[in-house]
Formats: structure tokens, sequence, C-alpha cells
């Protein structure tokens, strides 16, 4: 294979990737609305992440990790997501659907050591303030959080002692 050869102007540099990191909204998708994932993406081009990754927990996953109500299932949620993501033809955007493969209960480590490995690093973990306090419930969580960074939508009314904790790791988007 014969080398080319490339010449650039003396001085030059080239132009710094402002672009990095992987912003992940982790959520079932069941309540969220449009403005809330408008405010995602509003949050990933503000903070400049090369791209957003919505993760739709399957309905087993949220079954075992909360006692809310049960979750529509899965192939439902995840088809109201790439409908909106048609609709505002957002370049980037996608949709993980690892778990939707699954079929079954993925703890929330399994999903996290998944979407760390498959994605761009620094990793930012949008979530809802209850799911934000569900995983700080974890015993994983101390292991994780110095991994990866929250971004929360809201203030939470109640904030688990663990999350308070490393109040440092996490933030509330204000957009």
């Amino acid at each position: 294979m014969p080398n080319i050869v490339q010449s650039v102007p003396y001085g030059y540099e080239p132009p710094v990737d402002r672009e990095k990191g992987t912003l992940v909204f982790y959520d079932t998708f069941e309540e969220t609305t449009d403005s809330e994932l408008d405010l995602a993406v509003k949050c990933a081009v503000a903070r400049s992440f090369t791209k957003l990754v919505l993760y739709p927990i399957h309905e087993e996953t949220m079954r075992r990790m909360s006692k809310k109500a049960a979750v529509s299932p899965y192939y439902k949620r995840e088809k109201r997501l790439y409908e909106w993501l048609l609709e505002r033809g957002n370049k980037i955007t996608t949709i993980d659907g690892w778990e939707g493969k699954r079929k079954k209960y993925t703890p929330i480590d399994s999903a996290l050591r998944h979407l760390t490995e498959t994605l761009a690093a620094p990793h930012f973990i949008f979530v809802t303030p209850e799911t934000a306090n569900l995983f700080a419930s974890f015993a994983s969580f101390e292991e994780w959080i110095v991994k990866i960074r929250l971004i929360l939508i809201a203030e939470p009314h109640i904030i688990h002692p663990k999350l308070e904790q490393y109040r440092h790791r996490w933030d509330i988007v204000n957009y």
C-alpha cells in the first residue's frame, strides 16, 4: 500500500474537538413528556455532548426496581420514542435497544457497564429525581457514582443520604 504524502501549512493546528461525551437518558419513558425529551436534547446541545442516548428500561427491570404500578410493554414505549425521534429529526439522539433485546430484568450495574463500554466517555446519566434516589439505594451506587455523573430533571423532594453524600457528582438541569 503506497504512502500518501500530505502537507499542511506551517503553523497549522488541527481544530479542537469541542464536543465530547455521552448523555444517557435512563428512564421507563412511561410518563415522560415530549417537553422532558426536548429538555434532554437541549441539555445535550448546551453541554456539547456528541450523543444523547435514550435508554428505555424493560418492564421487568422497573417492576423489580420500584414498587410502582406496572408499566406498558417495552415495544410500545420504544415505538413512541422512535415516533418522537422521527418527528424532531434530531441528529445527535439515538435509542439504545439493548434491554429490549435481552427481554428480561437487567440490573442497573449491567446496564451501566454496557453503556460505559459501548459509548464515548465521559458519561452523564440524565434521570428523574425518583430514579436517582432508587439508584442511590443500591449497594453498587458508590462504585458507579465515581465513574459517571448524574443530571437530574428536577430537585428531589426527599434526597437519599448517599445521593446527598455525593452531591458534587450530580446537578440539576436549569434550562
